[in-house]
């Protein structure tokens, strides 16, 4: 296959099973034991170490299943630390930023950089760059390079998998990259779904050199032009630009299994509550108001008791970020729902009807004069205050105190890095 020269060159940053690395910073113990990390209510595995996945672990089982196997094979497991990990991730994308004249933060653990045009060969620069990391932060990572997103992406599995690539391998103007996508199941393109997995089987495509060399016209009816544009990247020509600022959710979901079966209706609203006051911070933090306003409940399908979900939404005359004022409409909307009689497992808070702040849709009907003023400078003062002391330092009443319905997380690590009292001690 003909492939043009390079006019782009891109690299995938990918953090080495990050999770786990974010705690092994902190606790040097970790290091060459098998360690997991649970999901939400220490539910299932959702990061495991090198040494966990040799023992057997597998991603995504019920951790209460294997407990025995866990003490039997000495895996250290903990609940999932999230402000630990954003945090530690908010220090490796600064690192990366300031690597390249242009970046993407892709997820949580991967970041696309732009290296076209730097004064250093790519390897050389690559290599530097995981060695500050890792000095700088002590987690490790892995870079792939490419001449199109998609090839970075295959060349970060590619210095994922073998190590005598050293964490770095680049794909461009590579001479055996035929037998790379020969090699590389269709299933691992990203990009490409299940369902299109299944269809393409079904056409005799296998592996990403077999997608690669699919017609055009094909590609586009069956697989529509995003398709098109997955097959031109596997070909070495760049379709997928970096998003430099990444797009404002179109909808905010904030939702929590309880650690424990709720059926009061206060601790019902005190999650609801809560709910609404992380969505609503989320939504400051994009620089946008909402104006509708959706409550879930349901209790849990898997047991044999009285089973009810409903769910219900409205429409705010003007859209928000002032918490006291989801908080209402929440409230509202979960009394409006709630049954007593019946034990709970999950409620939720969704926001949508999202638009910019400064360009929101007002209504008709005058506000009382400085209301909104008000309001936007009591939720500043209040965001700034969480952001320096930590989060929950200010928090409102009605998202209740105790919190015992919250989630189980029997095996949290402390935050580290983002709460004065659980600041990592030396001696």
């Amino acid at each position: 296959m003909n492939r043009p020269h390079p006019t782009r060159c891109y690299a995938l940053a990918d953090c080495n099973n990050f999770y786990v690395s974010c705690e092994r910073v902190f606790d040097p113990s970790l290091k060459g034991v098998p360690v997991v990390v649970l999901s939400n209510n220490d539910g299932c595995v959702i990061a495991r170490s090198p040494e966990a996945k040799a023992v057997g672990v597998q991603m995504g089982e019920p951790a209460f299943k294997r407990e025995g196997f866990f003490r039997r094979h000495s895996v250290r497991v903990f609940s999932s630390n999230y402000a630990l990990y954003g945090d530690m991730s908010q220090r490796v994308m600064s690192i990366l930023g300031e690597s390249a004249p242009r970046s993407e933060i892709y997820s949580i653990d991967e970041a696309f950089l732009d290296l076209a045009g730097l004064p250093d060969s790519t390897e050389t620069h690559c290599q530097t760059l995981r060695q500050k990391v890792f000095r700088w932060t002590g987690i490790p990572i892995s870079i792939g390079v490419g001449p199109t997103k998609t090839l970075a992406k295959i060349a970060n599995r590619i210095a994922k998998k073998y190590a005598k690539f050293d964490g770095v391998f680049d794909l461009t103007n590579h001479p055996r990259m035929n037998d790379i996508l020969a090699w590389l199941p269709v299933a691992d393109v990203w990009g490409i779904g299940r369902r299109s997995v299944n269809k393409l089987g079904r056409h005799g495509v296998k592996t990403a050199l077999d997608f690669a060399r699919l017609p055009d016209d094909w590609l586009k009816k069956k697989m529509t032009v995003t398709g098109l544009m997955t097959a031109m990247e596997l070909r070495g020509i760049p379709c997928f630009e970096l998003e430099l600022a990444p797009p404002s959710s179109k909808s905010l979901l904030c939702s929590r299994s309880f650690g424990r079966p709720v059926s009061s209706r206060t601790e019902m609203l005190e999650s609801v509550a809560a709910y609404v006051s992380r969505a609503a911070e989320k939504l400051r933090g994009q620089g946008s108001v909402a104006s509708w306003v959706k409550v879930f409940i349901l209790t849990n399908p898997h047991k044999m008791e009285l089973q009810y979900a409903n769910a219900r939404a409205m429409t705010l005359s003007v859209g928000t970020d002032h918490t006291p004022t989801l908080i209402k409409a929440a409230h509202s909307l979960l009394n409006d729902i709630y049954k007593p009689g019946y034990n709970y497992k999950k409620a939720g808070v969704m926001l949508a009807g999202i638009e910019p702040k400064a360009t929101r849709q007002l209504s008709l009907l005058n506000l009382p004069p400085n209301t909104d003023d008000r309001d936007t400078t009591l939720m500043t003062c209040l965001d700034r205050i969480n952001d320096r002391f930590g989060r929950s330092t200010l928090q409102y009443a009605a998202t209740g105190l105790g919190r015992p319905w919250s989630m189980r997380q029997l095996r949290k690590s402390p935050r580290y890095t983002t709460a004065w009292h659980e600041l990592p001690r030396v001696g």
